[in-house]
């Protein structure tokens, strides 16, 4: 028995669509009381989905941009890297808006787990590189307003 089909297939070539940068507010990095380190525009990841998702699969995200993810509580916060091609820095704040630990330049793709050493209510990922430059430490403050 021959099985003979007269139906052509062509092959679609099917690209994921880049995620895109969404604007939602401002950020200062503040040394002491009034020192502003930096200034950059954050995406808010606010609910559950966005905060599962965060920066994964984005390719490229601008050196003056960040996410600050937002939780409904303060207590100990644990990140990955899974499916997230861009290195990042990792700061966790605690609810009085102090920074109280960070991660410089986590690997990519990793599933390791990135802890804060303490109790955090946000977390804020940059550009890897960026704690460094501004030269962050525990103890410096952010101030954040929404649109």
């Amino acid at each position: 028995m021959a099985l003979i089909s007269c139906q052509t297939q062509t092959k679609k070539d099917i690209k994921p669509t880049e995620i895109s940068f969404k604007k939602e507010g401002e950020l200062k990095i503040l040394k002491g009381d009034s020192l502003k380190v930096g200034k950059i525009d954050i995406e808010i990841a606010d609910n559950a989905y966005e905060r599962e998702t965060g920066l994964m699969y984005r390719t490229t995200m601008e050196k003056t941009q960040g996410m600050l993810f937002v939780f409904d509580d303060e207590q100990p916060r644990s990140f990955f890297m899974k499916n997230t091609t861009i290195p990042l820095d990792l700061l966790f704040i605690n609810s009085d808006n102090v920074i109280i630990s960070s991660i410089e330049n986590a690997t990519p793709m990793s599933e390791e787990s990135l802890l804060s050493k303490g109790p955090a209510k946000y977390v804020l990922e940059l550009n890897a590189g960026m704690i460094e430059l501004w030269k962050l430490q525990d103890g410096d403050r952010i101030e954040f307003t929404t649109e």
